[in-house]
């Protein structure tokens, strides 16, 4: 059931969160001032920018921006300037310490994401409350390549298909932007440390903390409701950024097996989740002991082979997507390598 807040309106909280984004956040506090979410009545909505672990001016930045905004809507804006950096470390923070205990809603961006849309917000926030089977709605991300047509050259056009359909966006959670449901948010712990805190997020959600079995219609998203981010350039650009997600992603499964093994009920997962948001060390210890692993090493071997597999069930048989196959498959090669490299000289936990 929808709590509200003391002035009757609903309750919701949106976190954005930022390390190091002094050169984009007023761009993002900007669109965030168009959005009608913010004046509706119904709402009662708050912004809460998490600048973590920040050696620029993220945070001067923000308040500059949100001081050049009408009266009314500044006080919709809260700046947090927080000491230690870390993604999962930060969202577990905004769900737990600084969120209103009765929104109904939490929210999470990504600090260099862009809100061409007036409606983003508020199509999202109707998305999920008029669906009461919904716990998390996503946001569509478009790369900047496509939804303003950049002339950017060859290279950087083929990195931005690369990756298309690979993932079904609706049943997927982007960590650049996406909202839950109040209770449901408040259940889950994040992990000191976790590369890739949206996957383990989503997994969280369709199991309900791993207390049964995967139910894809507790997520959604609506093709017409998008973001635009910015597509990485280079190759040496990609190569850098998508280990990161291997490592993640091998990370989660690690995770997943154990909590299973273990047979924790809901409230005992919760539990120790809660506990291991506190202990930084939790989450290196457990790899130490669950990674490498057979036969796979400590990158499954799933991830190598996805592209392979989305192409075959979803891609078109062209000249042109035969070769972004090809060279996908070639940077996969390269990234599942340096994932599991940096996985074995013991990086894959900690600051992200």
């Amino acid at each position: 059931m929808a709590h509200e807040g003391r002035t009757g309106r609903q309750a919701v909280d949106i976190g954005i969160f930022a390390h190091n984004e002094a050169e984009v956040i007023a761009d993002l506090i900007a669109d965030l001032s168009r959005q009608v979410a913010l004046t509706r009545e119904d709402l009662d909505l708050r912004v809460m920018l998490m600048a973590n672990g920040c050696s620029d001016a993220t945070a001067a930045r923000a308040q500059e921006a949100v001081a050049a905004l009408p009266e009314g809507l500044q006080d919709r804006f809260v700046i947090h300037d927080l000491a230690e950096g870390g993604k999962s470390r930060t969202v577990h923070r905004f769900i737990h310490d600084t969120a209103r205990g009765d929104a109904v809603i939490l929210g999470f961006m990504d600090a260099d994401i862009r809100l061409p849309q007036t409606d983003t917000l508020g199509r999202m926030i109707d998305g999920m409350l008029t669906r009461s089977e919904l716990h998390a709605f996503t946001s569509r991300p478009v790369k900047d390549v496509v939804h303003d047509k950049l002339e950017v050259g060859l290279v950087p056009r083929l990195i931005a298909a690369g990756g298309d359909g690979l993932t079904n966006f609706r049943k997927s959670i982007c960590g650049q932007l996406y909202i839950l449901r109040g209770d449901m948010a408040r259940s889950i712990g994040l992990p000191a440390g976790l590369p890739v805190e949206d996957g383990f997020v989503r997994a969280m959600v369709v199991t309900d903390l791993l207390s049964r079995d995967q139910d894809l219609t507790r997520i959604d998203g609506d093709p017409a409701v998008y973001h635009v981010y910015e597509s990485i350039r280079s190759i040496p650009d990609l190569i850098h950024h998508q280990p990161r997600l291997s490592v993640g992603s091998a990370i989660n499964a690690a995770l997943y097996a154990k909590f299973r093994r273990e047979g924790h009920d809901r409230k005992a997962l919760q539990d120790l989740l809660m506990q291991t948001a506190r202990n930084p060390e939790w989450l290196a210890g457990v790899l130490k002991t669950e990674l490498p692993r057979r036969p796979f090493g400590y990158v499954p071997f799933r991830f190598l082979t996805n592209r392979i597999w989305a192409f075959r069930k979803f891609g078109r048989r062209s000249p042109k997507a035969l070769a972004v196959l090809l060279v996908g498959l070639g940077l996969d090669s390269v990234v599942y390598v340096k994932a599991s490299l940096r996985m074995w000289r013991g990086a894959g936990s900690g600051f992200w």
